[in-house]
């Protein structure tokens, strides 16, 4: 699980940038609705989420210590759901992680915005 401090910041970046109704996979909040993989049973839960102008908006906080092809189909699934449902998905990059999420959106085709936390 990351690091309270880093939820607490993307947590108030997502307030600042209208996003309401927010639940995130941390303690003192709701827990947001997970997506389990059929075949493998795994469960992906997003680490935020909320609503902007009555749209989904999926929150990650990009960790390049994190298995990366994990993180690609976790974040894949994500933009791919935020799409269909006109929402968005923001990857929020702390300190030494933004190279690694722009390269691995980049590189996947995956519909999310990076950006520096």
């Amino acid at each position: 699980m990351k690091e309270t401090e880093i939820f607490e910041r993307a947590i108030k970046w997502a307030e600042k940038h209208g996003v309401s109704a927010i639940k995130a996979n941390t303690e003192n909040y709701e827990r947001p609705s997970g997506f389990r993989n059929s075949k493998s049973e795994e469960s992906i839960i997003p680490d935020i989420t909320g609503s902007k102008r009555g749209s989904i908006c999926y929150v990650e906080i990009a960790d390049k210590s994190e298995d990366s092809s994990n993180t690609a189909s976790k974040w894949k699934l994500l933009g791919n759901i935020a799409s269909m449902k006109n929402g968005r998905l923001f990857i929020l990059a702390p300190r030494g992680s933004k190279s690694f999420a722009d390269n691995l959106v980049k590189d996947n085709n995956i519909s999310a915005e990076v950006v520096s936390l």
